[in-house]
């Protein structure tokens, strides 16, 4: 009965992919119905004949992944499982109580509970090990396992029991589900010492705008005189809200992007509106090979209309638009309708149709030596197209990313810090300080953050106690390359400490502090300003 249900299901979509040819005249092509009948034929076959019992969807699922496999990189088909996710991450929501968590020694650890949300409200902290829901252990879970025990609808019971440092017995919390935000700008905050705002978008959602101008509004109240917008490692996300961002920096009239498609309905052209809410405000953003898409949507209008300064690395390179299409399953597949260009004309795809695994090996994306490169000097011997930024005049060019003004290369680290990362030595260590100390602290500093960020220091106990933990995983404790990264991880565990007794923007004003692409971006504002014209 199965089989028969899914073999009339596919005549039912087959019939209805003929149907929508049949009453579009544009697409009527007899090698188009030819195929589709092609395609029936060898499905069915296999589905009666093949010498071994078959699933029909996992073949009709292998087919379509085939199919978009031959059009570009970025068609794909996207499972249910796999599109519940999708949606949550775009939608900027899920149901469920409202913890960011990690799997410390088997036990579910709460890096954060999320502010507002259920979890935070019953008195849940950062720290707390649950150790059994809904009365079954919990200890032992995988991090996959986790959310299918916490996640339900919205108005739901979970009851948890907690385990607290300092406190002997079981904690019993009952939470009650709900709507929990998932931020795109994840961090905002005056950065120590200065009048600039640090805004962390990453990626772009359907409340990324919304969140943005919080971020603005909040940090121009607290004094805010310019901007660093960093963009690193943001994949991307819907188009219309990343014009939305560049909108508010760019003034009216000017053209932010224009797609254009092979289907004239998927032509647009975005124009900049009155709705600027920081068009006076030096802005220098921040790249690099992880920024795609949207985020190149916003680099590339900023870079092409001399709004400001791009620093860090080649972005990725992804040109191309996709548009998004659902199935009776809950399953959804996109296909790229269109390409997308920066204001000066410039397509910034980079090639992709020879060899794909060198795409995503990020093939084709020019290497520019560190330094200032306002002119892009650094690129004229480059085969790409030249076009000029619109005000200034200054050369950029197509087919391979946005190049910043100012290449920064990202930090590299020693064989040592690396092995450290990956047994996670520096969590761990946390993990085990904050339970025997995450109340003095808390204590200490209670809401005093700039007292820790300028007061805290790793004493040499804690140094001790991170390399005897080192030792212990087998990790060869190389003394000189540990004090070559020793500022690194001492502000990875002042960060990791932060954001246990606050939240993500007190982890990441510690982290920037060695991160040498913010620091390089703050020395550049009045450049900024200067090629912005607000000088």
């Amino acid at each position: 009965m199965k089989r028969v249900s899914v073999i009339a299901i596919f005549v039912g979509v087959l019939t209805g992919v003929l149907t929508a040819l049949w009453i579009q005249p544009v697409l009527t092509d007899s090698s188009v119905a030819f195929q589709l009948r092609k395609y029936g034929q060898v499905f069915s076959t296999a589905v009666r004949n093949y010498v071994e019992e078959v699933d029909p969807v996992k073949l009709t699922e292998a087919a379509i992944r085939g199919m978009l496999d031959e059009l570009d990189v970025h068609s794909v088909y996207i499972p249910p499982k796999e599109k519940k996710k999708v949606d949550e991450d775009f939608q900027g929501s899920f149901e469920g109580i409202g913890i960011q968590f990690d799997i410390i020694n088997d036990t579910i650890t709460v890096v954060t509970p999320i502010v507002g949300g259920p979890s935070e409200k019953v008195g849940i902290m950062a720290g707390d090990k649950i150790v059994k829901i809904d009365g079954e252990n919990a200890v032992g879970l995988s991090i996959e396992e986790v959310p299918k025990k916490l996640k339900g609808p919205k108005g739901t019971k979970v009851t948890v029991h907690i385990k607290r440092a300092g406190v002997p017995e079981l904690l019993e919390f009952t939470i009650i589900r709900d709507k929990i935000p998932l931020y795109s700008v994840d961090a905002a905050f005056i950065i120590e010492g200065t009048d600039i705002g640090y805004i962390r978008i990453n990626r772009f959602a359907a409340t990324t705008l919304r969140e943005f101008l919080d971020a603005v509004h909040r940090l121009k109240r607290q004094g805010m005189k310019k901007i660093l917008l960093d963009l690193r490692w943001n994949p991307g996300g819907y188009l219309q809200q990343a014009f939305a961002i560049a909108d508010q920096f760019i003034t009216e009239g000017n053209r932010i992007v224009y797609t254009r498609g092979r289907r004239p309905e998927f032509n647009q052209d975005f124009f900049a509106t009155a709705e600027g809410d920081v068009e006076d405000i030096p802005v220098v953003v921040l790249i690099n090979a992880g920024s795609a898409s949207a985020s190149e949507i916003v680099s590339g209008a900023i870079q092409d209309l001399d709004r400001g300064l791009i620093v860090g690395e080649t972005s990725f390179g992804k040109g191309l638009v996709q548009q998004q299409y659902e199935l009776p399953d809950k399953s959804a597949f996109r296909i790229t309708t269109a390409k997308y260009y920066t204001p000066s004309g410039r397509l910034i795809q980079r090639p992709y149709y020879k060899d794909k695994k060198k795409y995503y090996q990020l093939k084709g994306r020019p290497e520019v030596k560190e330094g200032e490169n306002i002119e892009h000097t650094g690129e004229e011997d480059t085969t790409r197209p030249r076009y000029k930024t619109l005000r200034l005049g200054r050369t950029v060019y197509g087919g391979g990313g946005i190049v910043p003004d100012y290449v920064v290369k990202s930090d590299t680290i020693t064989p040592l810090y690396r092995q450290l990362r990956n047994k996670r030595i520096t969590r761990l260590f946390v993990d085990a300080y904050m339970q025997a100390e995450g109340q003095h602290l808390r204590q200490q500093y209670k809401d005093n953050f700039r007292k820790f960020y300028k007061e805290f220091q790793i004493t040499d106990q804690m140094w001790e106690s991170i390399r005897k933990r080192a030792e212990k995983e087998k990790i060869e404790w190389d003394e000189e390359q540990f004090q070559r990264d020793k500022q690194f991880i001492a502000a990875e565990v002042k960060a990791m400490i932060a954001r246990m007794i606050w939240h993500v923007n007190e982890s990441v004003a510690i982290q920037i502090t060695v991160d040498r692409q913010v620091q390089k971006a703050l020395t550049l504002f009045d450049e900024a300003a200067k090629i912005a014209g607000l000088q």
